[in-house]
């Protein structure tokens, strides 16, 4: 079902505009509804090619396919345990869907949804990421561990010790390292994936919960929003230090830098996009709050089908996908 939305400011009623851009940076363009979706959302995926995004209805037991440029729902895929992560990897028509609840990482073609293989024995699977140069999947898991999946295989082909449960990670494009969020051991884990293991580890000091993480590797950045306080800080990836910090909406889940436009956008369950300009190395400019509902935190940004957030279900707001446009900066 395809719900056209109002546009610009129409669409957000009460922006707030903290510095020069008047203008809201992200347009509501339509809304996807998810009848009989229940529960909250994790992560999400994307395939450019076809328009699909694939977002972990982690309440539901379902992963939520649907078509940003038809604007409809396309499928339901069901059976699934607490799914969690989620990634698609076009080269090999393959969709990926890690379930926490069982400990599986799954495996099913990406035209037909049928279900291809699976490995087991991952306790709390979680995160996803693809090294596209080595075509080798990361997944997190477990009570402190990276593991490398084969894609050609579907097999577990190596595991990286970590101390404390993985949240968010980033992958380098043109070196080496795997930036890990840690929250239980507060810090952020830099791990060195072609020697296999942590080769450093960065305080989050006075800030906890650093769950989402986003990298600008053109500028040696490494941005991490935090839960407890609400926070955004910003990592030189080159010396480890924290070289900013600025408020943030409450019960964030997950960052996207577009090098574009040199915006962050921060999803936020408390109901709010907080958007930053991060052109400055050293400093994070929040320029607008954009109202949104509450616990809609899991989203998906790129540069071709732009920005899209997970509603979920809560009193009269039904489950739905919002996609939205992005603005060009003044």
């Amino acid at each position: 079902m395809k719900r056209i939305l109002p546009l610009l400011l129409a669409a957000f009623p009460s922006v707030t505009a903290l510095h020069a851009e008047d203008t809201p940076p992200l347009v509501v363009k339509q809304s996807i509804a998810l009848p009989g979706v229940e529960g909250r959302f994790d992560h999400a995926a994307a395939d450019p090619a076809t328009h699909r995004l694939f977002f972990a209805a982690l309440g539901n037991n379902t992963l939520e396919v649907v078509d940003i440029a038809a604007g409809q729902r396309l499928h339901t895929l069901g059976g699934l345990k607490t799914p969690t992560g989620v990634l698609f990897l076009a080269e090999e028509n393959l969709l990926v869907v890690a379930c926490g609840g069982d400990g599986t990482c799954r495996f099913y073609d990406g035209t037909s949804y049928a279900e291809k293989g699976r490995v087991t024995g991952l306790d709390d699977a979680d995160n996803l990421r693809f090294d596209a140069r080595a075509k080798r999947i990361y997944l997190g898991y477990g009570e402190g561990a990276l593991g490398v999946i084969d894609p050609a295989t579907m097999k577990l082909t190596g595991r990286i010790a970590l101390t404390r449960h993985p949240e968010a990670f980033q992958l380098e494009h043109d070196g080496p390292r795997i930036f890990v969020n840690m929250p239980e051991a507060k810090q952020i884990a830099v791990v060195d994936r072609a020697a296999g293991k942590v080769v450093a580890t960065w305080p989050v000091d006075e800030f906890r919960a650093n769950f989402p993480m986003a990298l600008d590797e053109a500028q040696h950045r490494l941005f991490i929003g935090c839960r407890t306080p609400a926070r955004l800080l910003a990592y030189d990836t080159q010396s480890g230090k924290r070289v900013a910090d600025a408020p943030l909406s409450g019960d964030i889940d997950d960052l996207f830098f577009d090098a574009t436009s040199a915006r962050l956008f921060a999803s936020c369950g408390e109901g709010f996009v907080d958007v930053f300009h991060v052109e400055t190395p050293t400093r994070l400019e929040r320029t607008h709050r954009l109202p949104t509902a509450a616990g809609a935190r899991t989203a998906f940004f790129t540069g071709k089908l732009g920005f899209c957030l997970a509603v979920p279900h809560r009193g009269a707001q039904g489950a739905e996908i919002r996609s939205f446009g992005t603005a060009t900066r003044p």
